[in-house]
This record gives structure tokens, C-alpha cells and sequence, in this order.
């Protein structure tokens, strides 16, 4: 039986496919980037992905029934699961596993806003934290050369399976399996700096690391759904400035040191209050990333559906020891309990009102500036008043 992928005219009609369905999005590619898409070819690096179906995700391979569909899958804009709970979809049992993904192949639209960002010139040096399934390392070979991009990710079987493909499609960057954040080589500085995992500060060593006037392209995100993207240009004294891109993002973590999550305490029978918002706002990404400025830097956030499948979300500082439960109540304003010294919910509520008085600004008018000692989020109002916030 023939292989749809030695159909060369079928493999490059699905690439244009996609850079069509990029280009009548949001994102309005450069002919740089519009040939980088049209170029370099996605299957190579998802020759296995998890689909999900119910509660388990279940590997596809191209010899699992229909090939033009899988061959769609692959070159449709969005994102493709390779990894769950650390077992990667090449090495999953046919009947699948469950859990939660580790790692995937981002949506192709997302990586081109992100792409147009760094504004990748031939010959420039960069730097890719999350090396993940290779596709955006390939890109920046493409743009840049392959000589001058080094991608590092902390998973040794997706650091094998990135340099495999990466060469199988002639591509020779320098790969490294390490800590995407403090394992940037000591020999190097870089132009271009791009993360394809979320941080929730920008690491020093990627400021370090940069060239004055180099660009940094960042996921930030805590807790909550509304991650946000910092586009972030070096400045000569050793600082860098910027903003964030118009493009929600949720990102998985970069992983990086020794990460435990911590538990979340019980609430004992204790005083509660009636709230105006339900917990349910948080899913709100429009308003959630304006929420996490006004939250703890570690805040840990649980959510679910209660005996009375009403929605139920808690809230933990771990710093403090403070935990803040928001229930839905069938018939009345949702209720808050809390336990420890603050009540976590009185800031998101405070966030809420101050953002509706801003007339709910979009995020690509907030500005960041990074230094050695601070991180900072700032929005400027039409009236002049500049609000701040530390990340």
C-alpha cells in the first residue's frame, strides 16, 4: 500500500493547507516566516500524538485506519498532545493512558505570533527553552541557520527525539538536555530568546544572557488559565523593557529545579461570607492574567463541581498558610470561607472592580520591565495614572 507521505504534491498541499489557515488568522506572517511554514514540514516531528477520547489519550499513528485524516490532524492549526503525565505518545500502549499532558506541539498560529516577535534574522544567535518536539527549533534553523540556534529541554527522551528529527530533516542545532532556565551554555550570548513553556518570572540567566538590543519572547503565567506573553527587548544597561502580546497563552510549566507541589490544606468549619463573584470568573482569561498580578507569586488554585455539581473553587498561599474556598449555592450569591491570616477571594474581588473601572483593558496595553532585582507590570491609564504591579 502506498504511503501518503511519499505523495510529495499531497505532503506540500498540506503545508500550504496550513500556512493559509495561519495567515487567515490573527497572525499576519512575513515572507520570512510564511516560508518557514511553507518549508519546513510538522510531520516529522508528531509521527505519533495523543487524541483524547473521554477521560484517556489514545496514541495515532499514521497506520491507525484513515492516513489523509491523521495526515489533517497534523497540519490543522492546533496544538498536538506528544506527552502525558511523562510517558510520550510513541511509547504509550494502544489503549492509552490517562493524566495530565507534559508536553505537546503548539498550535502553529501561536507559534507564529510568537515567531513575529523575535523578529529572527539570518545569522542571529538564539536560544529556545523547551526544546519539546523539535517543530519550533526547526523553524528557527530555518530562520536563522541551524549553527546559531541552541534548544534545550530537561526531558531526555524528547531532547533524543528533537535531535533525531531535527537531523532527519537536515537541521544540526545544538541540542542540550538540561534545565531550560539555568542551563544556558556558559560560552554563548544570544540575540533572540524564546521560551515554549510558561515561567512565572523571567529567569535572570535569560536576561544575563541576552545582547543589549537582543530580543526575549517569554510565556509568564501563575496559576490561573490567563497566561500572558512578554515580548522584551534588552536595554544597555542591563535591564529590559517591553510589552505583552495581545495572544492568550496557557503554556505547561517549564520545569525547572525541584518542584513539588504543595497540598492543599482542608477549611475547618469556619465563619463564611457572601460573595459577588462566583470562583467561575477565574476561567475568564480576558480577566484571569489581570487577577494573577494581584495574587501571591505561588498561589496554588483548585477547582471542581460540588456533591451538588456547583462550582467550587480553593485557593492556597502557601507562604501564609491561607486558604480561601468559594462555593456556588443554588439559589444565592456564591460563599467564601476561608482559614489562615487573609481571605485570598477580598483580592480577586478587589481585582475585579478595578478592572471593570478600567473598562477591562486588553492585555497588549500592559508594559513589563525586567531588571536584576524586579519584575514589573505596568498599565498606563488615560487619565495618566500608572498602576504597578510586581511579578
Amino acid at each position: 500500500m502506498t504511503n501518503i507521505l511519499d505523495d510529495e504534491q499531497q505532503v506540500i498541499r498540506a503545508r500550504v493547507s496550513l500556512t493559509q489557515q495561519i495567515d487567515r488568522g490573527s497572525v499576519v506572517l512575513s515572507s520570512p516566516l510564511a516560508g518557514a511554514f511553507l518549508n519546513v514540514p510538522r510531520h516529522p516531528f508528531v509521527p505519533v500524538f495523543f487524541r483524547r477520547e473521554g477521560e484517556r489519550f489514545i496514541p495515532w499513528r499514521i497506520t491507525d485506519g484513515d492516513a489523509a485524516a491523521w495526515l489533517d490532524a497534523v497540519y490543522t492549526d492546533d496544538s498536538l498532545i506528544t506527552e502525558v503525565d511523562g510517558v510520550h505518545a510513541e511509547h504509550a500502549a494502544r489503549a492509552g493512558v490517562t493524566g495530565i499532558p507534559t508536553s505537546s506541539s503548539t498550535a502553529p498560529s501561536l507559534m507564529a505570533d510568537m515567531l513575529d516577535a523575535l523578529d529572527v534574522n539570518e545569522g542571529d544567535e538564539v536560544y529556545e527553552a523547551g526544546a519539546g518536539s523539535g517543530y519550533n527549533a526547526a523553524m528557527l534553523c530555518h530562520l536563522a541557520g541551524d549553527k546559531h540556534v541552541t534548544t534545550v529541554d530537561r526531558s531526555g527522551t524528547l531532547t533524543a527525539l528533537a535531535r533525531e528529527r531535527l537531523n532527519g530533516i537536515g537541521f544540526d542545532p545544538r541540542v542540550i538536555h538540561g534545565d531550560g532556565a539555568r542551563d544556558v551554555p556558559p560560552d554563548a550570548t544570544y540575540d533572540r530568546i524564546i521560551a515554549t513553556a510558561s515561567v512565572r518570572r523571567v529567569p535572570p540567566r535569560w536576561l544575563e544572557r541576552c545582547r543589549s538590543g537582543g530580543i526575549l519572547v517569554v510565556p509568564l503565567k501563575g496559576t490561573l488559565a490567563g497566561g500572558m506573553i512578554a515580548r522584551l527587548t534588552k536595554l544597555p544597561d542591563g535591564t529590559a523593557a517591553g510589552r505583552i502580546l495581545h495572544t492568550p497563552a496557557a503554556f505547561m510549566p517549564l520545569k525547572t529545579g525541584t518542584e513539588v507541589e504543595a497540598p492543599v490544606p482542608g477549611i475547618p468549619n469556619s465563619p463564611s461570607r457572601k460573595a459577588a463573584l462566583s470562583g467561575r470568573v477565574l476561567d475568564d482569561w480576558t480577566f484571569s492574567f489581570f487577577a494573577q498580578l494581584h495574587l501571591p507569586r505561588d498561589l496554588v488554585r483548585m477547582y471542581g463541581l460540588s456533591d451538588a455539581g456547583l462550582h467550587v473553587t480553593t485557593l492556597y498561599d502557601p507562604a501564609d498558610g491561607s486558604v480561601t474556598r468559594i462555593e456556588d449555592l443554588p439559589e444565592s450569591s456564591p460563599l467564601v470561607a476561608s482559614t489562615g491570616p487573609r481571605d485570598l477571594w477580598t483580592a480577586v474581588e478587589k481585582a475585579h472592580r478595578l478592572w471593570r473601572r478600567l473598562h477591562r483593558p486588553r492585555r497588549e496595553w500592559f508594559g513589563i520591565a525586567v531588571t536584576p532585582a524586579e519584575q514589573t507590570v505596568t498599565y498606563a491609564a488615560p487619565d495618566g495614572h500608572i498602576h504597578r504591579w510586581t511579578l
